[in-house]
């Protein structure tokens, strides 16, 4: 069965169904078991419910975006530059 830490650390792939069978019913199992993960595990989807409301009607602000692309090394607003061209704003986030 699944440990705590594992559990915790495969959380987000669990959720987007990007584990194996085995591992998801490994996880599943022990958040059946452990009140604690289950609770980080509701959490969870609560957040990303809570962001998905938000995000879907507000545009986010720049800076956001750039701390996004420097933490995840991807382009999102296509402006060619991945963070804000490199001030300070952005370096701070790693």
């Amino acid at each position: 069965m699944a440990d705590c830490n594992e559990t915790l650390r495969e959380l987000e792939p669990f959720i987007d169904g990007e584990i194996s069978d085995e591992a998801r019913e490994h996880i599943h199992g022990h958040l059946g078991a452990c009140v604690d993960c289950q609770q980080a595990f509701e959490f969870h989807l609560e957040l990303r419910e809570a962001v998905r409301r938000k995000a879907s009607n507000d545009e986010l602000p720049a800076s956001l975006v750039a701390k996004l692309e420097v933490c995840l090394r991807d382009d999102f607003d296509g402006d060619g530059v991945v963070g804000n061209g490199g001030s300070d704003e952005s370096a701070s986030v790693r």
